[in-house]
């Protein structure tokens, strides 16, 4: 019977060291989660993870990795940075899928470690923890090294948490990025001349179209009254897109209104764009114009093509089609433009003339067939008005990407002159 009751002790105690160290592990778990809960500082969480693995645990070496975007050291503790400093996740860690004891390992400085545990959330990597120096003997707790897996799940719990974390911030860092943008294209669209700021007299018709590939664009157009007989106007387009480009046109756009004046000619005007287009873009972006002025009683237009797609122009008493090309480089490319040359042609009533950027030209079908200027042309050429040209234009431009998508800005610009 004195045997019996000795088994029956022997199995008391062991319950009684598993019963305490799964109230060790529940403690350790729980200071964890108040930590991660009550939104601490991920240094102060690291802090007291790393305090379990060595006080509680008596892990002396630890070495942990995370991916955040990338792979990156998220903690270290007891190991020379010549060590850490040869430890590479993707040359030699991601091959583990499984906890591993390093006593031989391709890359001799991971032998440095006893034991390498492995993390994976939705069956993808996303840490893996090193460590060394364990005391497998610790008095009132069963041997560490059969509780990998608990380290484990701990370390599955803190690499989580910080994640989620970066993603919550991300996810907040995006919605103001968003709001700024939607403020952006809202101040820009105060930019772009609205349909009912263009002209449409006896003199000059006009009717646009804008369609930013982004909630900003890089493209732009104007129509300025000069004089009671005299209208500039203009197209362009900012090499690149995105914040960098709408911010250059919006530059650019100020710049204009500024020096296109009855008192200015169009020489003048591109030649000091220049200047200021590269002043402002460094050399890193450029911009293509056509830029005109229309001269009412003269039937004079007269402009510069710099770097632009060539715009349509239609002579309704000839029915004939004509590619207005003359000018010279585009803005912001060289320091000085070495050569310009003005262009010159006279209307008859019911001249017309499209302006475009080469998102609207060179968008590719499902063929990889670019839109180009045909359809442009045969619409400019029909007896309706310009808001149904730009209409119809429009319409064949969905129809012919079919199930694509627009990869530019996208803008059109239709100037009549009645008389």
């Amino acid at each position: 019977m004195a045997v019996d009751r000795s088994s029956s002790d022997i199995g008391k105690k062991a319950s009684l060291k598993r019963l305490q160290f799964c109230n060790f592990k529940l403690d350790f778990l729980l200071n964890l989660t108040l930590a991660i809960n009550e939104n601490l500082p991920v240094e102060d969480i690291l802090k007291k993870y790393l305090g379990i693995l060595k006080e509680e645990l008596n892990i002396g070496k630890v070495l942990l990795f995370n991916y955040n975007e990338k792979w990156e050291r998220l903690l270290m503790s007891g190991v020379p940075h010549r060590i850490a400093d040869e430890i590479k996740v993707p040359n030699d860690l991601i091959y583990y899928s499984q906890i591993t004891n390093l006593t031989i390992a391709l890359n001799h400085h991971l032998t440095f470690f006893d034991v390498l545990i492995p993390v994976f959330h939705h069956d993808r990597p996303i840490a893996y923890l090193l460590i060394g120096d364990i005391d497998e003997e610790r008095a009132g707790m069963s041997p560490t090294i059969k509780h990998l897996h608990f380290i484990q799940t701990l370390t599955n719990i803190l690499v989580v948490s910080i994640e989620n974390r970066h993603l919550y911030n991300q996810n907040l860092k995006q919605e103001v990025i968003k709001k700024e943008l939607d403020l952006a294209s809202r101040m820009q669209s105060m930019l772009i001349p609205s349909h009912s700021a263009l002209p449409n007299n006896q003199d000059v018709g006009a009717a646009a179209y804008y369609l930013p590939h982004f909630e900003v664009g890089g493209d732009y157009y104007d129509v300025i009254q000069l004089d009671k007989h005299r209208y500039g106007f203009c197209i362009a387009d900012v090499s690149g897109k995105g914040i960098s480009a709408a911010l250059l046109m919006s530059n650019f756009q100020a710049n204009l209104r500024a020096l296109f004046t009855a008192n200015r000619g169009l020489e003048e005007i591109i030649h000091e764009l220049n200047q200021r287009v590269m002043k402002n873009a460094n050399g890193e972006k450029f911009i293509t114009l056509f830029i005109g002025e229309y001269n009412s009683i003269e039937k004079k237009l007269t402009y510069v093509n710099a770097g632009h797609n060539p715009p349509v122009f239609y002579q309704e008493s000839t029915k004939s089609i004509k590619m207005l090309e003359r000018g010279c480089i585009g803005i912001g490319m060289l320091d000085d433009i070495p050569t310009l040359t003005i262009g010159t042609e006279f209307t008859t009533p019911g001249s017309r003339l499209i302006l475009f950027t080469d998102g609207t030209v060179e968008l590719e079908n499902e063929n990889l067939d670019e839109f180009g200027t045909g359809m442009m042309e045969h619409e400019l050429m029909q007896k309706q008005s310009l808001e149904m040209v730009i209409e119809k234009i429009v319409e064949e431009l969905e129809t012919f990407k079919g199930t694509g998508t627009y990869a530019d800005d996208i803008t059109l610009l239709v100037m009549e002159f009645p008389s």
